[in-house]
């Protein structure tokens, strides 16, 4: 019989989930609200889906990525506004004692690298350190097949990093995606149209992402300085500019780092919006 695993992926407004089976085929895939977690909705979603499928299929572990920071007892020690009333969730627990099975449950940056490590653009790295650019900017490392999140479960907070008091404003409020499309607004561009512009050389777009992609480099220069992984993966919906985007982080990178002392491959994400997903999965294989 085939071992499958039930995964989900947990957003500010959706749950995906599906099964995934030894071979890392992803299958009966499915989708459904959060409605902002109103009266603890998130979790009775994850008990609902867990129950349908525990009848129709044999379950050999749950899988459970999620925004927030997850404690040590699989139940959300931290979350920001974008859930309500979502600390404190015992994911872990209630699913084990509903199911009886083996539950991981990991933050959705987390998820996105050991998913990459598993089956997509880390796969076979030692060491990788994964910068997901969006709304924010999330990191995750993984050395030796660990993922190394701190005592406290709140390492590579590295969107709270490079804080500027002129400007008053930290790294992700001046290199995430959310910030180059707020620039890009009164052009009434898209980022993904405006990357297609900038190939082209269309004034103003080379610029705007050129500056956009020298703010990234600084937080990408602090990184590869302090953990000399053998990958830096670059996650988010930019990553979709595969080596276009990977050329610019480079030349960006070169005035930062002393000549040829970083040895790090810089690559982007190839599981798209699927990785975290494998990355629920990959954390039931490595317990």
């Amino acid at each position: 019989m085939t071992t499958q695993y039930l995964v989900f992926d947990i957003g500010g407004t959706t749950i995906k989930y599906g099964l995934i089976d030894e071979a890392l085929h992803l299958s009966h895939e499915g989708k459904c609200l959060t409605e902002h977690n109103h009266d603890g909705l998130i979790l009775k979603q994850l008990q609902r889906v867990t129950r349908d499928y525990q009848v129709e299929y044999s379950l050999a572990g749950i899988g459970v990525s999620t925004a927030g920071i997850v404690g040590a007892d699989g139940a959300i020690q931290y979350a920001g506004p974008t859930i309500s009333d979502y600390q404190g969730t015992p994911i872990k627990a209630a699913l084990m004692a509903q199911t009886g099975l083996p539950v991981f449950v990991v933050n959705d940056v987390d998820a996105a690298l050991l998913g990459e490590q598993l089956a997509g653009g880390a796969k076979g790295a030692t060491s990788a350190y994964c910068v997901a650019l969006g709304t924010g900017i999330g990191g995750a490392y993984v050395e030796d097949g660990r993922l190394m999140t701190g005592a406290h479960a709140t390492a590579n907070s590295i969107g709270y990093t490079l804080y500027d008091p002129l400007t008053k404003t930290n790294y992700e409020q001046r290199a995430s995606t959310l910030t180059l499309e707020y620039q890009l607004a009164k052009y009434q561009m898209s980022v993904k149209d405006a990357f297609e512009e900038a190939k082209r050389g269309t004034v103003p777009y080379v610029a705007i992402i050129n500056d956009w992609a020298a703010e990234v480099a600084t937080g990408l220069a602090s990184i590869l300085l302090l953990f000399d992984p053998d990958i830096l993966l670059i996650g988010g919906a930019v990553s979709l500019q595969g080596q276009y985007l990977v050329d610019l982080l480079n030349n960006a990178l070169k005035p930062l780092l002393p000549p040829d002392l970083i040895k790090t491959k810089i690559t982007t994400a190839e599981l798209a919006d699927k990785a975290q997903l494998y990355g629920a999965m990959a954390g039931l294989l490595i317990r």
